[in-house]
C-alpha cells in the first residue's frame, strides 16, 4: 500500500513535518479535525474504538482522548490544549500520552486549499528532544498516521 502521508525528519533535529494531499475540499479536511463524530470514527479502527470524553474546537479549548480494545480495555489516553483555531486554515495544540515517555508535544496543522476538491495537510510536529522524537520514530508511526489518514479520506467523501 502505498504510504500518501509523507514525514519529514532531519537528522539531530526535534521535529517533523508531515505533509498529506486530499481529494477534499479545505473545508471538509478542517472538519475532520474540528468535529467530534469525525474525529471518533477516523481514530478509531476495526479493533479499537476512539472516544472524545472531553473536546472543545476553539481557542484556548482542550481534548481528551481515549483508545479501548472490544472488550473496552483502555489502550491509551491523550489530552491537550488548543492554543490556536482558525477554522479551514490551522490548528495550534499541545498532545500528550498519558503514561508514555515520550512527554508534550506541540502541533502546528495547516489547511490549504489546493483546488475545489482537493486539499494539503501541513503537520509540524515538535517534540521536547530529538532523542524523544526518534523513540516516536521507532514505533510504527508512520504506517499508522497513514491509515488515519487514508480513513479521514475515506470517512468525509461518504458524507458529500
Amino acid at each position: 500500500m502505498e504510504q500518501k502521508t509523507k514525514i519529514n525528519a532531519e537528522d539531530g533535529k526535534q521535529e517533523l513535518v508531515i505533509t498529506r494531499e486530499f481529494d477534499l475540499p479545505v473545508a471538509l479536511l478542517f472538519k475532520a479535525y474540528a468535529e467530534r463524530d469525525i474525529i471518533e470514527q477516523w481514530m478509531s479502527n476495526p479493533n479499537t474504538t476512539a472516544k472524545l470524553l472531553k473536546f472543545e474546537g476553539r481557542k484556548h479549548g482542550s481534548y481528551e482522548l481515549q483508545s479501548a480494545d472490544a472488550q473496552g480495555k483502555v489502550l491509551f489516553r491523550a489530552n491537550g490544549v488548543i492554543h490556536e483555531f482558525i477554522p479551514d486554515q490551522k490548528i495550534t495544540r499541545t498532545f500528550e500520552m498519558e503514561g508514555a515517555p515520550f512527554g508534550v508535544q506541540l502541533e502546528v496543522y495547516e489547511f490549504e486549499k489546493l483546488t475545489e476538491d482537493t486539499s494539503k495537510l501541513s503537520m509540524h510536529v515538535i517534540y521536547e528532544s530529538a532523542a524523544q522524537r526518534d523513540q516516536v520514530l521507532r514505533l510504527p508511526f508512520a504506517q499508522g498516521l497513514n491509515m488515519a489518514h487514508d480513513r479521514i479520506q475515506e470517512i468525509v467523501r461518504k458524507s458529500i
